[in-house]
């Protein structure tokens, strides 16, 4: 059966008038209870909170919001990263000791296994990932495809950034904590722009890395990633919506297709892993990485560009799009939450009541922050515009009256 088109939604809505009732809401429910026969004759019923969801629709925008529209993740997984699919049902294939796998079977043990969690994916939606993804092929057969070798012709038209497992390095309670580097190459001269290593590989860690990616080597035109969850994050799209470069997603379980920050990933183990490395400190690893970077293999001839890697990066230099270190950029990087400006002019963040920057009452705004400090500074934006910091309602200053008034 169709979904209901705006006419009969209004139908539905131009009963509620007529319906028995003292309020709104009860005449909702009657309505609730009356049949409706759509355009192809069939008889249809609609609960009082989709009937509700109409009428606060037709209120706030109009006939407009009736219409049906696609859903914006129509066809992709909402609960579950692909790649976190791939990984529970690798894990979970060695424990079925050579027997043909099927789909149900690999489900029930991730589920027992506590790799996945039934309100994460459900049966049905596992097995149409499954087919869909070819999960379940060799890798060497999905991988497996007609490639060409390429190169981007102008520096900064794309980066790749990946993630690469690092050493051991002792954390501030004494325990020895895998570290993670994140890194990010340049398609077109092989610089590594920017590389970090960190305990956790989390957003904060990513927008940290991107950060200082940005503002050392420019904004690439694209960024290209894996399908990870750090780097399908609403975080991490907004920022780069914000600087104005595309985020693109690499096929799942295709590897090859970020060949260049995986070949540079196998030159950061065979020639600074295997180095006499401090590992007392995390900043001890960051400053010799930034030094074998910086002087070693960004500066180093390259065998395939037949000059260093900044020598190359520096021929495209009046192209590339600096990014100023200010405070205004620093707001590029930051979270972006809406909230409702009350009648008093405050809105509430974090259980603290902020003071709107400018008379904004009874408006959705758009406030960012950093996410290692919420509360410090909260900027808010309406309508793409820049209202200015809010600040935390002083009840005491605000009770005072301004001295003309009192003059009067």
């Amino acid at each position: 059966m169709h979904n209901p088109t705006a006419y009969l939604k209004m139908r539905v809505l131009g009963a509620i008038d007529m319906a028995e009732g003292n309020t709104i809401r009860d005449r909702i429910r009657t309505v609730s209870q009356m049949p409706f026969t759509d355009e192809d004759g069939h008889s249809r019923q609609f609960t009082w909170r989709t009937i509700e969801t109409w009428l606060m629709r037709y209120n706030k925008h109009g006939v407009t919001a009736l219409d049906n529209q696609t859903r914006s993740d129509k066809g992709r997984p909402r609960k579950v990263v692909l790649e976190a699919l791939q990984e529970a049902i690798e894990k979970v294939l060695p424990k079925l000791h050579g027997r043909t796998p099927t789909r149900g079977a690999i489900y029930r043990l991730c589920i027992e296994e506590g790799l996945l969690c039934r309100s994460q994916v459900a049966p049905n939606t596992f097995r149409r990932l499954v087919k869909q993804y070819e999960m379940l092929k060799p890798h060497s057969e999905v991988t497996n495809k007609h490639r060409l070798a390429f190169a981007k012709a102008h520096a900064n038209e794309m980066w790749q950034a990946d993630t690469l497992y690092g050493p051991y390095v002792h954390h501030d309670n004494g325990t020895p904590t895998q570290t993670r580097l994140i890194a990010f190459l340049d398609d077109a001269s092989r610089v590594c722009c920017h590389g970090q290593f960190f305990f956790a590989e989390t957003v904060d860690t990513l927008i940290e890395a991107l950060r200082a990616a940005f503002y050392k080597r420019g904004v690439p035109q694209s960024l290209y990633v894996d399908n990870g969850s750090i780097y399908t994050s609403k975080e991490i799209i907004q920022i780069c919506a914000r600087v104005g470069c595309l985020l693109h997603h690499a096929p799942v379980r295709d590897g090859a297709a970020k060949g260049k920050i995986e070949r540079y990933f196998r030159t950061v183990r065979e020639q600074f892993l295997v180095r006499q490395l401090d590992l007392s400190s995390l900043e001890a690893l960051n400053r010799a990485f930034t030094e074998w970077v910086e002087e070693h293999y960004n500066a180093q001839v390259h065998s395939i560009l037949g000059m260093s890697p900044l020598d190359r990066f520096a021929l495209d230099r009046n192209r590339i799009r600096f990014l100023p270190p200010n405070e205004a950029n620093d707001e590029l990087f930051f979270v972006e939450e809406e909230r409702l400006v009350r009648a008093d002019n405050t809105f509430s963040f974090k259980a603290v009541r902020f003071e709107a920057p400018r008379h904004l009452p009874d408006r959705t705004v758009q406030v960012r922050f950093e996410r290692k400090q919420p509360t410090r500074r909260l900027v808010v934006y309406s309508k793409g515009e820049r209202m200015g910091e809010a600040r935390p309602v002083n009840l005491i200053a605000n009770d005072r009256k301004p001295i003309h008034a009192q003059e009067v």
